[in-house]
């Protein structure tokens, strides 16, 4: 029996055209199974009994960081016993073997940097410009392809604003990528390898939006954040190009920075700035080979309608303005990754 998550998956694949020997290929099942769960939309609703907690489950962090701090070289369990005992773990070396051995044949950085086809994979990510009283995120979802990317502030990033998000980012770029590329946040995945290596339990309401709008949903390995490292380079070049000018801009003008300003203003630096210079990495202009992506994005579902940017409501800022050093604002905001 095949998990729920497995289950959207195959009717995803099948919405992108994928033909059912090939969906079996890649789930690792009969083709009579895929037929099964393309026919009978209840079968999703049973999958296999959630893995019991093991006393070694609040140390796989630890384990995880420690793994990926040693390579290309490797601390032995032994060595790794000793020291979570030293942190209150009580179990045996065996069941923590059994955690470290697929860990141990892992290539060092499987997926580090690599390009996608046109349509492939969007990352989505979100950024903390600012903690406290008065927080402010970055939404950001890049196209892997074109790099073109979009942005929408927010004071949070819990599961609805998630959704909200990827809704508009999906009907700004005008169509549905194959997979979207996650980061391991509490409000896109409940838990890691639920069903087994790379079968994760997601959030109900994500794998609905998924199932909605016909994407897969990826997750990027713990500790890996170079997996998402489109969406992550243009976190930093948001910073310094777009909000610590804007900050400066701002403050002169006895304003302060906060969600509505930077996404009144957003919508015109994305597109005269963003995704209009020359990309460092594709030497091509965003816009420009997101006409070429678009044809290969899957449709919107009818129910999805384009939510235009808010236009800016105050005084419009020349992009001059938005240009200036890093050098030169950093001291004005608190900007932190």
């Amino acid at each position: 029996m095949l998990t729920q998550e497995q289950a959207v998956e195959i009717r995803v694949l099948a919405r992108q055209g994928m033909g059912i020997r090939e969906i079996a290929r890649q789930m690792g099942c009969a083709r009579n199974t895929v037929k099964r769960y393309l026919r009978d939309a209840e079968a999703q609703r049973y999958g296999p009994r959630a893995p019991r907690p093991t006393k070694l489950d609040a140390f796989k962090p630890y384990l995880c960081a420690r793994i990926e701090a040693a390579r290309p070289h490797w601390i032995p369990a032994v060595v790794l016993l000793r020291e979570i005992g030293e942190l209150g773990y009580e179990g045996g070396l065996t069941q923590l073997k059994d955690f470290l051995a697929p860990l141990k044949a892992a290539p060092a950085d499987p997926v580090v940097r690599f390009e996608t086809s046109p349509g492939e994979q969007m990352q989505a990510d979100f950024t903390v410009i600012r903690r406290g009283r008065e927080p402010l995120l970055a939404f950001v979802a890049t196209l892997g392809y074109s790099r073109a990317s979009w942005v929408r502030f927010t004071t949070g990033e819990d599961t609805q604003t998630w959704v909200a998000c990827l809704r508009e980012a999906l009907a700004a770029f005008g169509g549905v990528p194959k997979h979207v590329l996650f980061d391991n946040a509490k409000a896109v995945v409940i838990e890691r390898d639920a069903y087994g290596e790379g079968l994760h339990r997601w959030n109900p309401s994500l794998l609905d939006l998924a199932e909605q709008y016909g994407f897969t949903l990826r997750l990027c390995r713990p500790y890996r954040a170079r997996t998402k490292g489109k969406v992550e380079r243009f976190n930093g070049y948001l910073k310094g190009s777009f909000l610590v000018p804007l900050a400066a801009t701002l403050k002169s003008a006895g304003l302060k920075l906060d969600a509505d300003a930077a996404n009144a203003h957003i919508g015109r630096w994305l597109a005269e700035v963003a995704n209009a210079r020359i990309h460092g990495t594709t030497g091509e202009r965003p816009d420009r080979r997101l006409v070429i992506e678009r044809a290969a994005l899957v449709p919107l579902p009818p129910s999805a309608q384009i939510v235009p940017m808010r236009a800016a409501t105050r005084r419009p800022l020349p992009v001059e303005s938005l240009q200036h050093p890093l050098s030169v604002y950093e001291s004005l905001l608190e900007v932190r990754a």
